[in-house]
């Protein structure tokens, strides 16, 4: 079980028990009428460090200073906004994207809301180790790619180049763009955030080639200055047809989303998680503490809440 997972599976016995001496009652929150408890508030957690930050602090503040019973459900993207609809599913702390889901789930069946951004900034591009570039430098040209493929064919790749993916849930156009920029390569997966972070490390420390896909808000990056290789430039539009698309990835403004009915039940969760706002950097510490330092989520919610009491305080309704 990588760290990922074994940090979000700590994290659902967390949550769902109440640990770390926090009382769960159903308690109504500063400024709410008695008569609306906070309830039950189930959380969809995506396989990512960040998203699994994301949940560690929210859930522990849910609990500790609303009382609430807070649920987890292990779900891929696209399954999270099916358990909205069903739902299974009060909240997504963190979504990317995905405007084909905000169309069906949001304008038209009317089930979802977005509940604001989170603050952070979402990149996702193709990435190499540092040393690539020093010996390489223009590498970073994707034009030069199908000269460079012979360095990275592995034994799955065969013939072609070997470009790395991370966990197969993930919704990557990078098959699509392989393709439609005539590349010489194969899209390989590395079966999780966990190894895809581990093979970037080996082949910087090993001096050994690789290309991949990779992405921030991402604790990693802040370690090891993984060097991006700009795509064609992204414009309005020119990834609305999954198959067709040769742009590269948006900036994305990532945000939250909520199962409508949550949204009405009056819960003081609702303003909690609306409220929720921080950086990058807020995530990468939290994210660093589960994966790389050990720590449980309560432990690791605690570490930054008590760095930053100015700023999760503002959260609370």
């Amino acid at each position: 079980m990588n760290a990922v997972r074994r940090a979000v599976a700590v994290l659902a016995l967390l949550l769902a028990g109440g640990c770390g001496g926090a009382s769960t009652a159903i308690v109504a929150a500063p400024g709410v009428p008695a008569g609306v408890p906070c309830g039950t508030v189930t959380i969809a957690v995506n396989p990512w460090a960040g998203y699994a930050a994301n949940v560690a602090v929210v859930g522990y503040l849910l609990r500790t200073e609303l009382g609430c019973t807070v649920r987890t459900k292990e779900l891929t993207e696209d399954d999270s906004w099916a358990g909205i609809a069903s739902g299974e599913v009060d909240v997504i702390l963190e979504n990317w994207g995905h405007d084909d889901l905000r169309r069906r789930y949001i304008d038209q069946q009317k089930v979802a809301v977005s509940l604001g951004a989170t603050g952070n900034q979402g990149v996702i591009g193709w990435y190499v180790p540092p040393w690539m570039k020093a010996e390489h430098p223009d590498i970073t040209d994707w034009q030069t790619l199908n000269r460079y493929a012979p360095l990275f064919r592995t034994g799955r790749s065969g013939k072609r180049g070997q470009f790395l993916a991370g966990d197969p849930s993930f919704v990557t156009n990078d098959a699509a763009l392989i393709t439609n920029l005539r590349l010489n390569y194969t899209v390989v997966h590395a079966g999780s955030e966990d190894r895809l972070i581990r093979a970037f490390q080996r082949a910087e420390a090993d001096r050994t080639p690789l290309l991949g896909y990779f992405y921030e808000p991402q604790w990693l990056l802040a370690e090891l200055d993984l060097v991006h290789i700009p795509l064609p430039r992204h414009r309005p539009g020119c990834d609305v047809d999954p198959k067709a698309v040769a742009c590269d990835y948006p900036a994305y403004l990532l945000d939250k989303v909520g199962r409508a009915g949550f949204l009405r039940s009056g819960s003081p969760a609702v303003e909690l998680i609306e409220n929720f706002r921080w950086t990058n950097a807020d995530q990468n510490a939290v994210a660093r503490d589960l994966t790389v330092n050990g720590l449980s989520p309560d432990e690791a919610a605690r570490r930054w809440l008590t760095a930053h009491p100015r700023q999760w305080r503002k959260w609370l309704p």
